[in-house]
């Protein structure tokens, strides 16, 4: 049954009239004018606009039905399914907030964002369910967990298939460009995740940004790879919603494999590839290596975002496949594209390259002041993408704008063609697979131990995951404890790819006159008395 609702025409006169619209609406427009072509491709099977856009018409009907109206929270707790999708436009839809939460989180983790979001609902992958169960009793503002996949589901839910299967029509929400879409979660530099607030106009903006780059925009006409995930602020709005925005298809995979991955893109004649360091390091290395593999002629763009891709990768992956990959700079705070390689000529190995049309980049010094060519400062931003700040945190979002402008705690340096270069990423940030690691969350983690009286983290490089993380551990008492037991125990608090790859136990760790460890020293391994090598 088809649902009536204003057209691209009326909608484009209530814009002018100054209503907003919705970024689900997006979708709707893609419905409208390609119908029949497949919006997502999943495990061989195809959705197409038409059949995409109906489900989030369920889906939202189906939350206003639980009581989700304007402003109240979803949280949605799921890897690379097509219900990712219906859910987070069909919640944008009903004038929700969605909540997306990293599925490899632990109970404790999961816990500690619902309740600060104040979900109201919640939808899960069955996989997942238990670590949400396991906390759903102390969330006083849970109303709804909803499941993926059934029915049958477990008690205490209720079947999201069930939910959208009746036919309704969606709420009629009017949406303006300041009111919130999504909160993206982020980790702090204390153990606690922030959450930054983005509206409709942050994430609109955004994509307006990227398509205004000739070799980023995309048409009706690509076929994307959607291999990252979702959760993800990059995957969701740099790939998803650019894909949904151009009307192109988006190949969704839920589990990555280099091989399988290469097929795909023979398969259905992927034309761009979105992913992550790791991503290419593995494509190469199959490359490189005595098997034979599927080429990439179908492929005209190449991006990678979410963490430093290497020189030496883009070099060696632009000689065996022909292809330059664009690399650029980007924060869940801005929605997140900042800049890319894709501006200028061609890219720079190392090169963050130059700000996205619509996007204003300062760099400064310690005291404000612009700094030279060649010389670090801060990265600051300016522009319609940039969030309205931190969830519930007034002093956290204080402290980052400055007149207008985001400081990102990010240091980089311009060259005499313009093109940054990253030299640092928000201090002592390490970056495993994409993934934000905080150093003072493992180190809070590793001191419960009761035979830990002090721990410190730095970030090392890694071939397979760009980062590493690295423990330095004094014991209470000497040989009181082993790596392989600090393992064992941070099975509870924290997520796998947070966990230490590489434990020394030392009999004291560098501090400065303040107090502070100085993390510097242990980068550069100077440090004597390692009683224990890593596991």
């Amino acid at each position: 049954m088809a649902h009536e609702y204003p057209s691209r025409r009326e909608r484009g006169a209530q814009l002018r009239g100054g209503r907003r619209v919705n970024v689900a609406d997006l979708l709707r427009d893609s419905a409208e004018d390609f119908p029949s072509k497949p919006a997502l491709v999943f495990r061989g099977r195809p959705i197409t606009y038409r059949d995409l856009d109906d489900r989030v018409d369920r889906t939202a009907a189906a939350l206003a039905r639980l009581g989700v109206g304007p402003g109240d929270r979803v949280a949605l707790l799921a890897g690379n399914v097509p219900e990712f999708v219906s859910t987070l436009y069909g919640a944008m839809r009903a004038g929700a907030v969605v909540c997306p939460l990293n599925y490899a989180l632990t109970a404790e983790e999961v816990g500690y964002i619902l309740a600060d979001a104040g979900a109201k609902v919640a939808v899960t992958e069955m996989a997942s369910l238990p670590t949400l169960l396991a906390v759903s009793d102390r969330l006083a503002d849970l109303q709804t967990v909803m499941v993926i996949g059934g029915p049958p589901v477990p008690s205490r839910t209720i079947s999201l298939e069930e939910a959208v299967a009746t036919v309704a029509a969606p709420p009629d929400v009017a949406t303006d460009d300041a009111d919130l879409a999504l909160i993206a979660y982020t980790a702090g530099t204390t153990a606690a995740p922030r959450g930054a607030m983005l509206s409709h106009g942050n994430l609109r903006a955004n994509l307006k940004q990227m398509s205004g780059v000739r070799d980023l925009a995309m048409t009706s006409k690509d076929v994307v790879l959607l291999a990252l995930p979702l959760f993800h602020i990059y995957a969701l709005n740099a790939i998803l919603g650019l894909a949904v925005k151009s009307g192109a298809s988006a190949i969704l995979i839920d589990r990555f494999d280099a091989r399988e991955t290469l097929e795909l893109v023979a398969e259905h004649h992927i034309t761009a590839l979105f992913g992550a360091p790791p991503m290419f390091s593995a494509w190469l290395a199959l490359a490189q290596s005595n098997e034979r593999i599927p080429e990439l002629a179908s492929v005209r763009l190449a991006v990678s975002g979410a963490a430093p891709l290497s020189p030496k990768v883009l070099s060696a992956f632009r000689e065996r496949f022909g292809i330059d990959i664009w690399e650029g700079y980007g924060l869940s705070e801005c929605a997140p594209a900042v800049t890319s390689n894709a501006v200028g000529a061609k890219p720079k190995p190392g090169s963050i390259g130059l700000p996205i049309p619509g996007v204003e980049v300062r760099l400064v010094g310690e005291h404000g002041d612009e700094v030279e060519d060649g010389d670090p400062g801060e990265i600051l931003v300016r522009g319609p993408n940039v969030f309205g700040g931190y969830w519930r945190r007034p002093d956290a979002s204080a402290e980052v704008f400055d007149d207008g402008w985001l400081r990102t705690g990010d240091v980089a340096y311009r060259d005499e063609d313009g093109y940054l270069f990253l030299v640092d990423r928000k201090k002592d940030l390490i970056i495993v697979s994409g993934f934000n690691v905080y150093p003072k969350e493992v180190e809070q983690a590793i001191e419960q131990h009761p035979s830990v009286a002090e721990a410190a983290v730095v970030g090392i490089p890694d071939e397979r995951t760009g980062e590493a993380v690295q423990a330095w551990i004094v014991p209470r008492q000497k040989g009181s404890v082993t790596a392989e037991q600090i393992i064992d125990f941070l099975h509870g608090y924290l997520a796998r790819f947070k966990w230490p790859k590489d434990i020394r136990v030392v009999q004291e760790l560098p501090h400065h006159v303040t107090g502070k460890v100085l993390r510097r020293a242990l980068r550069r391994g100077e440090l004597l008395g390692a009683d224990e090598a890593p596991p």
